[in-house]
């Protein structure tokens, strides 16, 4: 049985329910009206960091943990992200090699960027809410385990999120929810909070799940975000949610989650150390991840720091 080191210095065996994880699931169909007019031709996930989409940054980090096939759910308006993970085109190849040597480092990296992984886009078809995406690939997940994460909002941490939350699944063998701590009152009218009995120092056995709570009836103040791992019967529990929906509702999949631990199904939320979260979907912090981002950007971090220096603020 494979053994895995969870906590630090401290080496567990295998849940006897661990199956490897070797897919992911990234729904990519919204709007993004926050950022209306950009988006309206060009999909959030595209947005850059500095020169680099969010959704590649998510693509990495799913990669570096051992994901090798990631399913990306879609919209009629989201081409640009399947035209991003193919192969570069013929032209900008051509135009690259004609840069010589100065622009080989560039063809290096488009061309690489296809070979991240296997990619299998679906479109999204169902009623709002982000617990359809999850439905529309049932038939490509099957009875594995796999990641569910955001496409744009991600946490820099180390070791990795994903690779925080694998090692408490590789443990218990069962679904985990990526979390943070609060560290403002509004940040508990933005997320989702869990609540339950504390195993070790930031990993909660969950009872509870609210959604924007407020911080007077928060169970506590670890906010879930940005990355989960769920296991395939997440798909039963989505079916029942569906049938309880009053017409024209809309389908969670924090709706699942708990009518999974009505039945004695067993979820925790690990709080991510080492951690800095990045909400990339919201027009302010997205600026202030730019900002964060350019200022370690090994070709850019000198002149940007410097004209940040520069600037007169009244």
């Amino acid at each position: 049985m494979p053994e895995f080191e969870t906590i630090p210095g401290t080496v567990f065996s295998a849940s006897p329910n661990y199956k490897k994880i070797t897919k992911a699931v990234i729904p990519a169909a919204g709007f993004g009206t926050r950022f209306l007019p950009q988006t309206k031709a060009m999909p959030k996930e595209m947005l850059p960091i500095v020169d680099k989409p969010v959704i590649q940054i998510v693509v990495e980090e799913l990669v570096s943990v051992g994901i090798t096939d990631i399913i990306i759910v879609t919209g009629y308006h989201k081409r640009t992200i399947e035209d991003h993970f193919d192969s570069p085109s013929r032209e900008l190849v051509e135009n690259l090699q004609m840069g010589g040597e100065r622009k080989k480092p560039l063809l290096d990296i488009v061309e690489q960027i296809a070979d991240l992984a296997n990619f299998v886009y679906v479109r999204q078809k169902g009623p709002y809410g982000n617990g359809t995406p999850l439905l529309n690939v049932r038939h490509i997940i099957g009875d594995e385990p796999f990641i569910y994460t955001w496409s744009d909002d991600f946490i820099a941490a180390e070791p990795s999120r994903f690779r925080q939350l694998l090692d408490v699944y590789n443990k218990y063998g069962c679904s985990v929810l990526a979390g943070i701590k609060a560290k403002t009152d509004d940040d508990y009218s933005r997320y989702g909070f869990a609540g339950g009995k504390e195993i070790w120092d930031g990993l909660i056995d969950v009872d509870a799940i609210i959604e924007k709570p407020g911080k007077d009836t928060a169970p506590s103040d670890l906010a879930t975000v940005s990355g989960f791992i769920l296991v395939p019967e997440i798909f039963e529990y989505l079916d029942k949610a569906q049938a309880n929906m009053p017409e024209g509702g809309e389908l969670y999949y924090n709706d699942a989650l708990k009518l999974m631990m009505q039945d004695g199904h067993r979820i925790l939320a690990a709080e991510i150390k080492n951690a800095r979260y990045y909400d990339t979907g919201d027009k302010l912090e997205y600026l202030k991840t730019i900002v964060e981002f350019a200022l370690q950007h090994p070709e850019l971090q000198e002149p940007f720091k410097a004209f940040i220096k520069s600037l007169t603020l009244d």
